[in-house]
Protein backbone atom coordinates (compact mmCIF):
# COMPACT_ATOMS: atom_id res chain seq x y z
CA UNK A 1 0.00 0.00 0.00
CA UNK A 2 1.03 3.58 -0.08
CA UNK A 3 -0.23 6.57 0.50
CA UNK A 4 0.72 8.87 -2.88
CA UNK A 5 3.19 11.08 -1.37
CA UNK A 6 5.85 11.39 -4.05
CA UNK A 7 9.71 9.90 -2.72
CA UNK A 8 11.41 11.15 -5.47
CA UNK A 9 11.47 12.22 -8.83
CA UNK A 10 13.14 9.51 -10.40
CA UNK A 11 14.08 8.86 -14.17
CA UNK A 12 13.89 6.31 -17.04
CA UNK A 13 17.09 4.74 -18.01
CA UNK A 14 16.45 2.46 -20.08
CA UNK A 15 13.32 0.14 -21.54
CA UNK A 16 13.84 -3.45 -23.01
CA UNK A 17 10.45 -4.00 -25.60
CA UNK A 18 9.46 -7.45 -25.17
CA UNK A 19 6.57 -9.25 -27.72
CA UNK A 20 4.25 -8.10 -25.18
CA UNK A 21 5.98 -6.74 -22.06
CA UNK A 22 8.39 -4.36 -21.13
CA UNK A 23 11.67 -4.10 -18.83
CA UNK A 24 12.59 -0.78 -17.44
CA UNK A 25 15.66 0.33 -15.54
CA UNK A 26 14.81 3.23 -13.66
CA UNK A 27 17.13 5.56 -11.64
CA UNK A 28 15.90 6.69 -8.14
CA UNK A 29 19.09 6.95 -5.04
CA UNK A 30 16.71 6.96 -2.81
CA UNK A 31 13.73 4.26 -3.41
CA UNK A 32 17.02 1.84 -4.08
CA UNK A 33 18.79 2.73 -0.94
CA UNK A 34 16.51 -0.04 0.92
CA UNK A 35 15.27 -2.07 -1.92
CA UNK A 36 14.92 -5.59 -1.82
CA UNK A 37 14.53 -8.31 -4.43
CA UNK A 38 10.50 -8.43 -4.82
CA UNK A 39 10.05 -4.90 -2.87
CA UNK A 40 6.95 -3.32 -4.58
CA UNK A 41 7.93 0.50 -5.78
CA UNK A 42 5.21 2.24 -7.52
CA UNK A 43 6.14 4.37 -10.36
CA UNK A 44 3.61 7.59 -11.56
CA UNK A 45 1.48 5.62 -9.46
CA UNK A 46 2.05 1.97 -11.02
CA UNK A 47 2.56 -0.80 -8.17
CA UNK A 48 5.45 -2.82 -9.67
CA UNK A 49 8.03 -4.92 -8.61
CA UNK A 50 11.74 -4.87 -8.19
CA UNK A 51 13.40 -7.72 -10.09
CA UNK A 52 17.12 -6.56 -10.11
CA UNK A 53 18.39 -3.60 -8.51
CA UNK A 54 21.93 -1.66 -7.42
CA UNK A 55 21.73 0.51 -4.46
CA UNK A 56 25.29 1.73 -4.82
CA UNK A 57 24.49 2.91 -8.43
CA UNK A 58 20.93 4.38 -7.41
CA UNK A 59 18.96 1.60 -10.57
CA UNK A 60 16.40 -0.63 -10.15
CA UNK A 61 14.36 -3.01 -12.44
CA UNK A 62 11.22 -4.02 -12.93
CA UNK A 63 8.68 -6.10 -15.09
CA UNK A 64 5.63 -4.94 -17.24
CA UNK A 65 3.09 -7.05 -18.68
CA UNK A 66 1.31 -6.07 -21.75
CA UNK A 67 -2.12 -5.28 -19.41
CA UNK A 68 -0.28 -2.68 -17.81
CA UNK A 69 1.04 -1.18 -20.90
CA UNK A 70 -2.16 -0.62 -21.91
CA UNK A 71 -4.25 0.28 -19.84
CA UNK A 72 -2.01 2.50 -17.89
CA UNK A 73 0.62 5.76 -19.34
CA UNK A 74 3.44 3.48 -18.66
CA UNK A 75 3.38 2.60 -22.27
CA UNK A 76 3.91 5.77 -23.54
CA UNK A 77 7.52 6.30 -21.44
CA UNK A 78 10.61 6.99 -22.86
CA UNK A 79 14.32 6.61 -21.68
CA UNK A 80 15.32 9.81 -20.07
CA UNK A 81 11.31 10.48 -18.75
CA UNK A 82 11.33 11.35 -15.03
CA UNK A 83 8.94 9.86 -13.07
CA UNK A 84 7.04 9.53 -9.56
CA UNK A 85 8.56 7.47 -7.09
CA UNK A 86 7.12 5.75 -3.83
CA UNK A 87 8.02 2.94 -1.63
CA UNK A 88 5.62 0.75 -0.44
CA UNK A 89 4.69 2.42 2.85
CA UNK A 90 5.67 0.86 6.06
CA UNK A 91 3.46 0.19 8.93
CA UNK A 92 5.31 2.68 11.27
CA UNK A 93 5.13 5.33 8.88
CA UNK A 94 3.05 8.45 9.11
CA UNK A 95 -0.52 8.13 6.81
CA UNK A 96 0.59 11.40 5.14
CA UNK A 97 -1.91 11.30 1.84
CA UNK A 98 -4.46 8.84 1.79
CA UNK A 99 -5.20 4.65 0.86
CA UNK A 100 -3.42 4.35 -2.52
CA UNK A 101 -3.03 0.95 -3.79
CA UNK A 102 -0.90 1.20 -7.19
CA UNK A 103 -3.48 -0.76 -9.33
CA UNK A 104 -4.77 2.45 -11.96
CA UNK A 105 -8.28 2.38 -12.57
CA UNK A 106 -7.53 4.49 -16.02
CA UNK A 107 -6.02 7.26 -17.72
CA UNK A 108 -6.69 11.18 -18.02
CA UNK A 109 -5.39 14.01 -20.54
CA UNK A 110 -4.33 17.36 -19.32
CA UNK A 111 -6.26 20.02 -20.55
CA UNK A 112 -5.37 22.93 -19.27
CA UNK A 113 -2.84 25.01 -16.69
CA UNK A 114 -3.94 28.21 -14.92
CA UNK A 115 -0.97 29.61 -12.83
CA UNK A 116 -1.96 31.41 -9.52
CA UNK A 117 0.41 33.43 -7.35
CA UNK A 118 1.09 30.75 -5.05
CA UNK A 119 -0.67 27.55 -7.10
CA UNK A 120 -1.49 26.18 -10.60
CA UNK A 121 -4.65 24.89 -11.53
CA UNK A 122 -4.64 21.92 -13.90
CA UNK A 123 -7.48 20.12 -15.58
CA UNK A 124 -7.71 17.01 -16.82
CA UNK A 125 -10.18 14.87 -18.56
CA UNK A 126 -12.87 12.37 -16.51
CA UNK A 127 -13.41 9.04 -18.35
CA UNK A 128 -17.42 8.65 -17.89
CA UNK A 129 -16.71 5.25 -15.54
CA UNK A 130 -14.82 6.76 -13.05
CA UNK A 131 -16.21 9.61 -12.92
CA UNK A 132 -18.99 8.44 -10.30
CA UNK A 133 -16.37 8.23 -7.92
CA UNK A 134 -14.45 11.59 -8.02
CA UNK A 135 -16.41 14.49 -5.55
CA UNK A 136 -15.08 17.90 -5.22
CA UNK A 137 -13.08 18.03 -1.90
CA UNK A 138 -12.27 14.22 -2.65
CA UNK A 139 -9.04 12.52 -3.11
CA UNK A 140 -7.42 11.26 -6.49
CA UNK A 141 -4.53 9.95 -7.40
CA UNK A 142 -2.72 12.00 -10.30
CA UNK A 143 0.48 9.72 -11.47
CA UNK A 144 1.08 8.47 -7.71
CA UNK A 145 0.30 11.91 -6.45
CA UNK A 146 -2.60 11.57 -3.91
CA UNK A 147 -4.43 15.38 -4.27
CA UNK A 148 -7.80 16.86 -3.57
CA UNK A 149 -10.16 17.75 -6.29
CA UNK A 150 -11.50 21.51 -6.21
CA UNK A 151 -13.46 21.19 -9.02
CA UNK A 152 -15.66 18.52 -11.25
CA UNK A 153 -17.87 18.56 -14.07
CA UNK A 154 -19.45 15.77 -15.32
CA UNK A 155 -16.43 15.30 -17.72
CA UNK A 156 -13.34 17.11 -16.10
CA UNK A 157 -12.04 17.60 -12.88
CA UNK A 158 -9.00 20.05 -11.25
CA UNK A 159 -6.79 20.07 -8.86
CA UNK A 160 -4.36 23.15 -7.18
CA UNK A 161 -1.17 22.35 -6.90
CA UNK A 162 1.82 24.12 -4.38
CA UNK A 163 5.29 24.57 -5.29
CA UNK A 164 6.43 21.56 -3.84
CA UNK A 165 3.93 19.48 -5.66
CA UNK A 166 5.08 21.37 -9.20
CA UNK A 167 8.67 20.87 -8.01
CA UNK A 168 9.04 17.47 -6.58
CA UNK A 169 7.23 15.72 -8.63
CA UNK A 170 6.02 15.27 -12.82
CA UNK A 171 3.12 17.22 -12.67
CA UNK A 172 4.91 20.46 -12.61
CA UNK A 173 5.84 19.33 -16.35
CA UNK A 174 3.36 17.74 -17.52
CA UNK A 175 1.90 19.99 -20.92
CA UNK A 176 -1.54 20.06 -22.34
CA UNK A 177 -1.94 16.52 -24.31
CA UNK A 178 -0.12 14.64 -21.93
CA UNK A 179 -1.40 11.35 -19.96
CA UNK A 180 -1.36 10.72 -16.86
CA UNK A 181 -2.68 7.88 -14.44
CA UNK A 182 -5.59 7.93 -12.46
CA UNK A 183 -6.29 5.71 -9.17
CA UNK A 184 -10.06 6.84 -7.40
CA UNK A 185 -10.26 6.74 -3.68
CA UNK A 186 -10.66 2.73 -3.18
CA UNK A 187 -13.19 3.56 -0.07
CA UNK A 188 -15.38 4.91 -2.75
CA UNK A 189 -15.35 2.05 -4.73
CA UNK A 190 -16.32 -0.29 -1.31
CA UNK A 191 -19.32 1.76 -0.38
CA UNK A 192 -20.51 1.68 -3.72
CA UNK A 193 -20.19 -2.38 -3.39
CA UNK A 194 -21.80 -2.35 -0.39
CA UNK A 195 -24.65 -0.22 -1.20
CA UNK A 196 -25.07 -2.40 -4.23
CA UNK A 197 -25.20 -6.05 -2.37
CA UNK A 198 -27.68 -4.47 0.38
CA UNK A 199 -30.07 -3.89 -2.91
CA UNK A 200 -29.98 -7.13 -4.05
CA UNK A 201 -33.36 -8.44 -3.37
CA UNK A 202 -33.29 -11.03 -0.35
CA UNK A 203 -36.15 -13.62 -0.43
CA UNK A 204 -38.43 -12.91 2.76
CA UNK A 205 -39.32 -15.93 5.09
CA UNK A 206 -43.40 -16.00 6.00
CA UNK A 207 -44.33 -18.29 9.24
CA UNK A 208 -47.65 -19.95 8.48
CA UNK A 209 -49.87 -19.28 11.76
CA UNK A 210 -52.41 -21.83 12.59
CA UNK A 211 -55.28 -21.41 14.71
Amino acid sequence: MFTGIVEELGQVDRIDLGEASARLTLRGPLVTSDAVHGASIAVNGVCLTVVEHDADAGWFTVDVMAETLSRTALGGLEAGAPVNLERAMAASARFGGHIVQGHVDGTATVLDRVPGDRWEVVTFTLPADLAHYVVEKGSITVDGVSLTVSAVTDDTFSVSLIPTTLELTTLGVRSVGDTVNLEVDVLAKYVERLLGARTTTVPTMTTEVTA
